[in-house]
């Protein structure tokens, strides 16, 4: 890959996010039918296996980054990815025309990892201040963001079997009900064919990881540029036609807990890119800029996290309150790190 000229990484670059954005309108179904088969639910089904499958390519690109010593490269990746994702569930609500997406999607469990994902992002920030303590090269916030992802997914499970907070029922609210077909549906070829498309995605996400440090080097652009706005967006790619795939079925809970779901596991990258990046602590290793994306994503969340408890009816074209903020922010930050960084 470092051999490669600007033209043909570009090239690779573009041909593999294509793949990734095919396969990834298939996952949207298998998803669907597994979160019927397993009794999941589509909000849960959406944060763990579509959410932790769709970030497979940014898994790959964040850890062979890392790896590489690129570590702008890896943080602003995971980071980015959440941001561009967050502003992915701002364009499904916009292709949802009959009413304001995080309205009619109410789930409890959407709101556990909502505010799980707010946390996570918190840890990361706090690591960049303290001393750079490492135990064989890791440093112990990379455990702690696995322990509390776990405990947030527990959470979530029980949110969903024995909700103590009920949205308000109304016209416009969607019910998660299993389809008859997918709950007798084979579950072995279900997995099995789900894994495939897993596996052809992280296979595109390393080629886009390796392109793009290509591109960055040929270019010029910094590792963080290039991890927050091509990287990023283009293993992000999943996330987008998934969501706005899961839209048009009529799963709701998938298309919203498969976003939110997928940035928490996204966190999650800096655990493994700590681990991968073996001259120290990669939370200490990170520049200002990197830092800037997890803020932002911080702050799309929590307008997203709004809009989900107030549950606005409608709005402008039916679009809620939160969708334009989250817009707003990203493009804004996009703007500012263009001109900053």
């Amino acid at each position: 890959m470092p051999e490669l000229s600007l033209t043909a990484a570009i090239g690779l670059f573009v041909l593999a996010a294509c793949v990734i954005a095919y396969v990834g309108t298939r996952l949207a179904g298998a998803a669907d039918k597994l979160a019927d088969r397993t009794g999941l639910g589509e909000a849960l089904a959406g944060a763990v296996l579509l959410g932790a499958t769709t970030s497979a390519a940014g898994t790959v690109t964040s850890i062979t980054a890392a790896a590489g010593g690129e570590v702008d490269l890896a943080y602003s990746n995971s980071l980015g990815g959440i941001a561009a994702q967050t502003a992915f569930l701002a364009f499904a609500d916009i292709a949802y025309r009959r009413a304001n997406l995080e309205h009619a999607a109410a789930e409890a469990s959407n709101l556990t990892q909502a505010t799980l994902l707010i946390l996570l992002l918190s840890i990361p920030l706090i690591a960049t201040i303290l001393p750079p303590v490492t135990l064989l090269g890791v440093h112990p916030a990379s455990l702690l963001l696995l322990i509390i992802y776990a405990a947030g997914l527990r959470l979530s499970r029980r949110d969903r079997e024995a909700p103590m907070w009920q949205p308000r029922d109304t016209a416009d609210t969607r019910h998660d009900t299993p389809e008859e077909e997918n709950v007798n549906a084979s579950a072995t070829r279900l997995a099995l064919s789900f894994s495939v498309m897993v596996v052809i995605v992280a296979v595109a996400g390393y080629v886009v990881a390796r392109t793009g440090s290509v591109i960055a080097d040929e270019t010029g652009i910094r590792g963080s540029v290039v991890g927050a706005l091509m990287t990023a967006t283009a293993t992000s790619l999943p996330e987008l036609v998934t969501t706005l795939a899961a839209v048009r079925r009529g799963a709701l809970q998938l298309a919203v807990g498969g976003i939110i779901g997928g940035n928490t596991f996204d966190v999650l990258f800096l655990s493994a890119s700590d681990v991968a990046y073996r001259d120290g602590s990669i939370y200490n290793a990170i520049g200002p800029d990197s830092r800037f994306w997890a803020l932002v994503g911080i702050a799309m969340t929590a307008v997203l996290l709004l809009g989900l408890i107030r549950r606005e009816r409608s709005g402008f074209a039916n679009i809620g309150f939160e969708s334009a903020g989250i817009l707003a922010i990203y493009f804004g930050a996009i703007l500012a790190a263009a001109l900053v960084f």
